[in-house]
Order: structure tokens, then C-alpha cells, then sequence
């Protein structure tokens, strides 16, 4: 399990290198919501997603060595532009493998960071040929399997904990379950009586299926939602999770993406549907727990081009 204490020891090291993101009520979410409602505006970091704080985390641990030899990632959309763009502050040559599902505005993003970009045909694929350079010597920056990778992404839990007041309920995506892990771990030991939920969408189960399993397994991609696509969670993830989470809600690709035409609607905010997908799981929440709620929801991205959301909008049928 990653500690608090080496959370904090990541927050330090990166402070120079990604954006304390702000942390604001939102009057109109609560409206919507019918209770208060903190917003942890992660689609304003650098990247456009929270993966930078991972990424950068990683990235300086390397020594010379791996520096001079560098980095492979796999991603479907925002760990490749995390890691392309840090690695070009930084320095490293980074190779990034997407499978062709990602928007192609990430993979426009990785190559004008720097990075040389290799399409694979599935994300399984693209995990397999990521294991290949690591036989070559690159190291791997993988996007879940990795403590420090963890740790990079629980910094945006302790700014959340120290800028929010105290919540009951924390809504977080899921795809690989870094970013849950480290933001769970923070909380749980500065609130030890918040609820963390997870939240994944239809076709990108990899959590919820290892918590029916009692551990990571395979799981069928079928989501619209790239960037909470892994074909399993690692058994880090699985451990952080199953200890600190209370349960992971599962919603459709159409309402993750009504979630990014609500959110733009009632809180003035742009993101991808990997964040869209908590408004209709805090509505699910709120059943489950009653009154006297205090939700806190972490808008993990927004790297979504208005021209997608609506075409997966006219495609699911959306109005």
C-alpha cells in the first residue's frame, strides 16, 4: 500500500513541474443535486488531466541511466500526453503506444510533444508491445502498475483534503485505478470516515469485475470512453481499492457523456466523459447514503474536442 508519507514526498518533488488545481463549490451542481456539491478541477492541470502528476513523479525517479536509455508508456489518450509532454520538459525520450480507438488529438498532442508515437490495433496489443521495448531497455511509465505512479496521483488528493471543506462522499473515474488509489489513500487517512466510490462506465468494468473476482482479471473493452479503458486493473490498484473504497457504480457511455453536457451546463466546466461519468453516479450515491451529504467530485480531465462529444451524442441518441 503506498503511504501518506510518500504522497507527501511526491507532492514535493513535482511541485515545481504541475498546477495545484483549484478547488471550488459549485452552487449550481448543488442545485442539481440537492446537496453541496466541491468541485477538484483537475481538467486545468498541465496535460489537461491529472496523469501529469503521475507522470512527472515517474519521470523524476530516473536515474542517468534510464534518462539516457528512455521511456515507454501505453495509453489511450491522456498518460500519453502526460508522459510525451513531460518527458520533452524533462528531457527523456519518450515513446508512447495508443491504441487506434484514441482520439486523434492525442496522439497530434504526444507527437508535437516530442514523443514518437506507435499505434496498436487493441489496448491489449498495445500493453504486449510495451513489454517488448521494455526488453530493449526502456523503462516503462506505466499508467497504474507502478507505486510512484500512484503516489504522483495522490498529490491531488492531499490538495483537495487541505482545500475542500470536510466531505462525506468522493466520487472518483476509475480506468487502471492509479488515480483512485492515491487520492483514496490520502483521504482515508485525513478523513477516516469519507466514502470513496468509484465510478467506471459500461464496457470499461476492470475494477468492479476484480471485485466480483477477488482480484485483477481480463475484462472485454466495449466503452466509448478511451481513457478509462484497461483490460485489467493491477493488483496494486485491486489492494488500494478493495481496502478504501466503499463500492465502484458503473454507468452507461450515454449518460458519462450527458455527465459532460450537464457539468457544462449547471457548473460551467469543459470536461471528457471520463469525468462526465460522476454526475449520474453522484446521483446513484445520493440514494444510497440520504441526507446530509457533502459530495466532493475530482473532474479528472477534458481532453474531449466539442466535435466528439457530439458525435458519441447523435451516436447513443442523445438530444
Amino acid at each position: 500500500m503506498v503511504s501518506i508519507e510518500e504522497i507527501e514526498a511526491a507532492a514535493e518533488r513535482i511541485a515545481g513541474y504541475v498546477v495545484r488545481t483549484p478547488t471550488v463549490s459549485s452552487p449550481g451542481l448543488s442545485d442539481l443535486l440537492a446537496a453541496p456539491v466541491t468541485m477538484k478541477l483537475e481538467m486545468l492541470q498541465r496535460t489537461g488531466s491529472f496523469k501529469a502528476r503521475g507522470a512527472a513523479a515517474k519521470l523524476l525517479s530516473l536515474d542517468d541511466a534510464e534518462r539516457t536509455a528512455g521511456v515507454v508508456a501505453v495509453s489511450g489518450g491522456n498518460h500519453a500526453i502526460a508522459v510525451a509532454m513531460m518527458a520533452a520538459t524533462l528531457d527523456v525520450k519518450a515513446t508512447v503506444i495508443m491504441p487506434r480507438s484514441a482520439p486523434a488529438r492525442a496522439v497530434e498532442i504526444a507527437e508535437s510533444a516530442g514523443a514518437v508515437v506507435r499505434l496498436a490495433d487493441t489496448v491489449e496489443a498495445a500493453f504486449g508491445l510495451m513489454e517488448g521495448l521494455r526488453t530493449e531497455g526502456l523503462t516503462v511509465v506505466h499508467p497504474f502498475d507502478d507505486p510512484v505512479v500512484v503516489a504522483g496521483q495522490g498529490t491531488l488528493g492531499l490538495e483537495l483534503a487541505e482545500d475542500a471543506g470536510e466531505l462525506t462522499d468522493v466520487l472518483v473515474s476509475i480506468g487502471g485505478g492509479a488515480l483512485i488509489s492515491g487520492v483514496a489513500a490520502v483521504l482515508r487517512a485525513r478523513w477516516p470516515g469519507v466514502r470513496i466510490w468509484g465510478v467506471e462506465t459500461e464496457g470499461a468494468q476492470a475494477m468492479s469485475e476484480a471485485l466480483a473476482a477477488g482480484g485483477p482479471v481480463p475484462v472485454a473493452l466495449s466503452s466509448i470512453v478511451s481513457t478509462l479503458s484497461a483490460p485489467t486493473v493491477s493488483q496494486l490498484t485491486y489492494d488500494h481499492v478493495s481496502a478504501l473504497v466503499s463500492d465502484v457504480v458503473v454507468v452507461s457511455d450515454a449518460e458519462a457523456v450527458q455527465g459532460v453536457v450537464d457539468l457544462a451546463e449547471h457548473a460551467k466546466v469543459w470536461t471528457e466523459p471520463a469525468a462526465g461519468c460522476l454526475l449520474p453516479a453522484a446521483r446513484r450515491v445520493l440514494e444510497r447514503v440520504g441526507d446530509g451529504a457533502r459530495l466532493g467530485l475530482v473532474l479528472c480531465g477534458a481532453n474531449a474536442t466539442p466535435a466528439s462529444v457530439m458525435a458519441w451524442g447523435e451516436r447513443l441518441g442523445l438530444r
